[in-house]
């Protein structure tokens, strides 16, 4: 037998010595024959400008190559049900292993999803009180908001046609039959609705798509008469017109059934989630309905029967919307060798929220609510307590939404999971982040088209003396403004106590640039969208939220259709050669006849996951070969919906291809920092921080208003938050009002109000713990921010 210490044992295994991912020529989106070398099992992390490759070198090449190999090893039946991923551009790929992405997609808006069902944690309770819930009311679906309670009496047939007599069988559910277990019901305002001095005839009914002279408003001039104003119509006429059952009508010949307007539009726009809805209908639904807590349940979307079942004196309900700290004591005094398993695996989970920061979330959260980095954090608690090793784990910026307290957490979680021996590859800006790396790849030198090469590799030392964009501006830090403005008026928020505020009273500077900050769960957002989107009067009638919500459009969406860029284009195209503005269109007479002017043919395979390839009839193009003949400037259509941005700007700025109207939409996207982007980028393929940049470019334009902005510094690079930071005061200096709900020293060193919430997170926050100037923060120090931002300005 040989010794254990011997030489034999001690020479390197050929197996060990595969300790490289090796990439040799990318060539993804904008990447320019790329070939790097990552070390496994160590922190490497991605950085370079906004559009300059990162996320196609790591997410579009790496850890889309991983995911397709992987799933090729399933059977074909089972990758019918998968995404089916094409192989990214790349000459060759070694060393890679299994890859789990965590990304920083918002988590469903459905309005019956909250942080515990997209957790698991619910169900778990659901089974914890279905074993231990006193009085018992039945299994884990009786617990269920999603599930209600139904009877039924009758026949019952079986699977062989056998017939048993059923006497009022319960199937049991949780469900609050009142509200159908959303929590919340919506009283309807009538002003809204119909204005009763007019008829049906003048345009009575004011819901969006209800014209008088159309189709959904001339059943009603059938049942009804159309020409009598409404407050003149009989008791009976109204109930008929707004609230009748439905009923079977002929209309014009037609058979159709007719029901009353009311409970027609709560089926059609008000059981919809209100974030889903298209921008002018959900603002006919945010104006017309009140939404309350429903008063059969009190919130909790539960029935009577679920809320009466306790453990230690709590209802599932009580737990849920606990914060989870205190869930977690709660579950702690449970000692039942029955359910042991249970509650370990429940406390696993609660104490991973603690870890990761988000202890202050209570389960009954609203998932659609969460920011994009709780909602990464959320994804990452999954990942956190897996025996897995050997792993690549992607990451997209978890620094987003992290107050710089914080970011000292999530740096330790991400060194945490290295030192379990996984590669861990993580996309970032900031330099507490970047300083952790044990390699560092800067990609640039610029974006889009001027970025996709390695401008350095190695160490975060070496990086801090590289000569690249990223490497110059580590070490630079923002100073304090000597001068601040003064405020033009304030906007009074008196007694908010949404969410963990308590009982705040704060007065909102008007007209200069307020940063409102504080620890991640302190109460920031709940203070700014919570007080300011519910106060009444005048003055938060003109607030604007531009936030990085996903922006409502089709995979036929771009840049160039959302921003209203397209018209002066097409009429430009049209004016210049003789022919209808039309035929410029995508979507309309120009549009190629194989693909319908989507540019990539989508082929249903059944049991198989769609698969999309470019059409080949006008390449990828998406329009007809007669179109492409009309050029402006010497570019054909499609051409000039390939330009990015600033070659855009450039083009339709001067000579022949003159267009101002053009011209002034894209300087507006410059200036918030879009000029990579290109006209045609399908929207679904745009970062939270590039939606919020383009909405806020098309809202540049308008005049006065209050602007509320939600971490406009995602996404962007060291280098772009200066420009941001010129932006702003453009916007201010233009007479508007800005408020920024923001963690980036540079923007609360710019600042000309700072409201600083805390002391804490969750019930250990909602208060105001500082109002005044970045100056006086720095001298006081008194607070958490004023710390990391006296530290950061050197003071």
């Amino acid at each position: 037998m040989t010794d254990p210490g011997s030489n034999e044992h001690n020479s390197e295994h050929s197996a060990d010595t595969h300790d490289l991912i090796r990439v040799q020529g990318a060539r993804q989106n904008n990447l320019k024959d790329v070939s790097v070398e990552i070390p496994k099992r160590r922190l490497s992390v991605f950085t370079g400008v906004s559009g300059s490759g990162k996320s196609s070198l790591v997410f579009g090449t790496i850890a889309a190559e991983s995911r397709r190999l992987i799933d090729e090893t399933y059977s074909t039946f089972i990758q019918g049900f998968m995404p089916s991923l094409p192989r990214p551009e790349v000459d060759a790929m070694e060393g890679l292993t299994t890859a789990i992405l965590v990304d920083q997609e918002r988590l469903g808006a459905n309005p019956r999803s909250t942080l515990g069902t997209v957790t698991d944690a619910y169900a778990m309770l659901r089974s914890l009180f279905s074993r231990l819930g006193d009085p018992y009311i039945g299994g884990p679906t009786a617990f269920s908001f999603n599930i209600p309670t139904t009877r039924a009496s009758g026949v019952m047939t079986g699977p062989k046609g056998e017939k048993t007599i059923v006497k009022d069988a319960v199937y049991l559910g949780g469900m609050c039959a009142e509200c159908e277990g959303r929590g919340t019901i919506s009283d309807l305002d009538l002003a809204v609705i119909i204005d009763e001095s007019k008829s049906l005839v003048d345009g009575a009914i004011l819901v969006p798509g209800y014209t008088a002279d159309g189709w959904m408003v001339a059943a009603y001039k059938v049942v009804v008469p159309e020409d009598v104003p409404i407050k003149e119509m009989t008791e009976e006429q109204r109930q008929d017109l707004l609230y009748a059952e439905p009923r079977k009508i002929k209309l014009e010949g037609i058979n159709m059934t007719y029901e009353g307007l009311i409970p027609k539009i709560r089926k059609s726009m008000f059981s919809k989630d209100v974030e889903a809805l298209q921008p002018h209908i959900k603002k006919f639904v945010e104006a017309a309905a009140a939404f309350q807590p429903c008063p059969a349940c009190g919130g909790t979307r539960l029935n009577e029967s679920a809320l009466s079942s306790k453990i230690r004196g709590k209802s599932i309900a009580d737990v849920c919307a606990m914060q989870v700290t205190d869930a977690a004591e709660w579950l702690r005094s449970i000692d039942d060798p029955g359910v042991a398993p249970l509650v370990a695996g429940l406390l696993h989970l609660f104490d991973s929220f603690v870890e990761i920061g988000l202890g202050y979330l209570s389960l009954d959260r609203p998932s659609g609510t969460l920011s994009g980095g709780e909602a990464q954090r959320t994804k990452m608690v999954r990942h956190l307590g897996s025996a897995l090793t050997d792993v690549t784990y992607v990451f997209d910026e978890p620094t987003v939404g992290l107050h710089p307290h914080d970011i000292q957490r999530m740096n330790k979680l991400l060194l945490d999971l290295r030192d379990k021996g996984n590669t861990v590859l993580v996309v970032e800006h900031k330099p507490e982040t970047i300083a952790i790396a044990d390699h560092v790849v800067d990609l640039g030198p610029g974006a889009g088209s001027d970025g996709g090469t390695i401008c350095f590799e190695g160490t975060f030392e070496g990086l801090a003396q590289a000569d690249t964009l990223t490497g110059r501006h580590l070490g630079h830090r923002a100073s304090v403004k000597e001068t601040v403005r003064e405020p033009k008026g304030h906007l009074e928020i008196r007694g908010a106590t949404s969410h963990n505020l308590r009982n705040v009273d704060v007065d909102v500077p008007l007209g200069v640039l307020t940063v409102v900050t504080g620890v991640a769960g302190s109460g920031k957002s709940s203070l700014i969208h919570g007080s300011l989107g519910s106060t009444s009067g005048a003055a938060s009638a003109d607030v604007e939220f531009v936030d990085q919500s996903a922006i409502k459009g089709s995979r036929r969406s771009n840049p160039a259709t959302y921003t209203g860029l397209l018209e002066p284009i097409r009429k430009a195209f049209a004016k210049a050669n003789g022919v209808k503005p039309a035929l410029f269109s995508a979507n309309s007479e120009g549009a190629c006849p194989t693909c319908k002017g989507n540019g990539m043919i989508y082929t249903e395979l059944g049991f198989m996951e769609t698969v999309a390839s470019p059409c080949e009839d006008c390449g990828g193009k998406r329009f007809q070969a007669l179109v492409l003949e009309y050029r402006l400037g010497g570019l054909n259509i499609a051409e000039v919906l390939d330009l990015s941005v600033a070659k855009a700007h450039e083009f339709f700025s001067e000579g022949e291809s003159k267009v101002p109207a053009a011209a002034k939409i894209l300087e507006r996207m410059s200036d918030v920092g879009l000029g990579y982007l290109k006209l045609g980028q399908p929207l679904n393929t745009l970062s939270g921080g590039e939606r919020q940049r383009i909405k806020l470019a098309m809202h540049l334009g308008e005049k006065g208003g209050t602007y509320v902005l939600d971490e406009p510094t995602t996404g962007l690079h060291l280098a772009d938050v200066d420009n941001l930071l010129a932006l702003l005061d453009k916007l201010v200096d233009a007479g508007k009002s800005v408020i920024v709900i923001e963690h980036h020293q540079a923007v609360m060193a710019h600042a000309d109000w700072i409201i600083d919430l805390g002391p804490g997170a969750g019930h250990d926050g909602g208060l105001i713990v500082f109002e005044g100037t970045p100056a006086e923060l720095v001298a006081k120090k008194s607070t958490l921010t004023g710390e990391h931002l006296a530290a950061y300005v050197g003071g």
